[in-house]
């Protein structure tokens, strides 16, 4: 028996596809999920549970800070062999690629994703420690149990002998968090041939089984240096001070007027600088965050900042003497992310939607920032999804997951419809 939820449009091109009438995939998801098939995959999930978690303590004690998940990028592609894929590589930026073939291989693919790194620097303890069903460990939750449940994911289909109507692309990749600023997504999207001609891309991050990312929020980072010709705080007192141009350049920020919807933000986030409380600083700087579901409203608070900036500048120049030099500004950009959006009614978050409800979830839209962010941009469909179970305190060394069995595989089954709804199967 065969299954489609995306429209026949779609399977002949990567075109976004067109809205559904509301009954569509919540009948497709209910025949699907109701196959033997499908419960004979949900069936390996729990079977296989006890290797889920052993694999997700293995993936979490191999450190991958941002820049560093070489170590972890090549175990993984070991575990994705293990978990009987054959044709699988790494890409020159270090993403992991493992393809699952579908019947007509002249489909455009779906990308499932999960980030091979952390927020956490190399030198951070890693060690899982479990108290009963909870384990706790820096980026246990984002991403690490994510990359171990597409490994799940893969075995679950070949247990249960389902054959795709499209190649399933997984992969485990760089550069999610922080300063990678989506390096990888950028790099597999701008470089592999697969990649462009997508039907549709799937991130699994972080737990849980109802929120599903529709909305990507682009963000634009800058570190922002401010520099005078310093001096000795008494001799010198009264010349100019690039630590009262960033003070100006800082409230300036804070004045320009932002909407609500689309929700847009803001941050001076980290200050730096001087030398000593008895000298002029010669250099100071801060950085800054900004922040929107819109690219338009990122540009435009980019643009009034660095006006604003501009004008602290002139106004400190102005106002005290510039006889051994005058203050200056520079923007070192740190960090920009595309801002995207697909639409809720596209047949891929409606899947997912539909999906989650299946399963007793109450299912929502959100907007956040993910890997899924790129290809929104590019007009490629694109969701964000949880990876199943609890867990908490992300970003943070008392990160934790509870991997309670009968919540773990309700959730994974969440996941695992909505691959299928996306993917076909027979």
């Amino acid at each position: 028996m065969r299954f489609f939820v995306f429209a026949a449009t779609l399977a002949a091109s990567c075109l976004p596809v067109q809205a559904w009438s509301q009954v569509q995939p919540q009948t497709a998801v209910s025949r699907l999920i109701s196959s033997t098939k499908f419960r004979a995959a949900a069936g390996h999930l729990r079977a296989d549970h006890e290797r889920l978690v052993a694999e997700i303590i293995r993936i979490t004690e191999i450190p991958a800070p941002p820049f560093g998940e070489g170590p972890r990028a090549l175990a993984y592609a070991d575990m994705m062999r293990a978990s009987g894929l054959r044709d699988v590589s790494v890409d020159a930026i270090g993403n992991v690629i493992g393809v699952r073939p579908g019947a007509d291989r002249a489909l455009p693919p779906l990308i499932v994703a999960a980030h091979l790194d952390t927020v956490f620097p190399k030198e951070t303890d890693v060690t899982v420690r479990r108290q009963g069903t909870r384990l706790m460990a820096p980026g246990i939750g984002d991403d690490s149990r994510g990359t171990a449940v597409l490994l799940a994911f893969i075995r679950a289909l070949d247990s249960a002998g389902i054959v795709t109507d499209r190649d399933i692309l997984f992969i485990g990749n760089v550069g999610e968090e922080g300063p990678g600023d989506l390096r990888g997504m950028r790099h597999l999207f701008g470089n592999d041939p697969r990649a462009k001609r997508a039907a549709a891309f799937i991130t699994v991050d972080s737990s849980g089984a109802e929120q599903i990312v529709t909305r990507g929020v682009g963000s634009r980072r800058y570190h922002v240096v401010f520099e005078g010709p310093g001096g000795h705080s008494f001799d010198k007192f009264g010349i100019v001070n690039p630590a009262a141009a960033l003070a100006r350049a800082v409230t300036g920020l804070y004045a320009i007027p932002v909407p609500s919807d689309p929700k847009t933000t803001y941050s001076a986030s980290i200050l730096a600088g001087g030398t000593s409380v008895n000298t002029i600083p010669a250099s100071v700087s801060v950085d800054i965050d900004i922040r929107s579901v819109a690219a338009a409203e990122v540009a435009r608070v980019d643009a009034a900042f660095k006006a604003v900036a501009q004008r602290a500048v002139d106004e400190e120049n102005a106002a005290r003497s510039t006889e051994r030099g005058t203050v200056r500004v520079r923007f070192e950009q740190i960090g920009d992310r595309p801002a995207g959006r697909t639409d809720e009614n596209d047949a891929l978050a409606r899947t997912a939607h539909a999906a989650s409800a299946a399963f007793g979830y109450a299912p929502r839209f959100i907007a956040v920032s993910t890997d899924a962010n790129v290809a929104m941009s590019l007009g490629i469909p694109a969701i964000a999804i949880g990876s199943g179970g609890s867990g908490g305190y992300e970003h943070s060394p008392d990160e934790y997951i509870d991997v309670e069995i009968g919540e773990s595989v309700r959730g994974m089954s969440v996941g695992l419809a909505t691959i299928l709804g996306v993917a076909g199967s027979r």
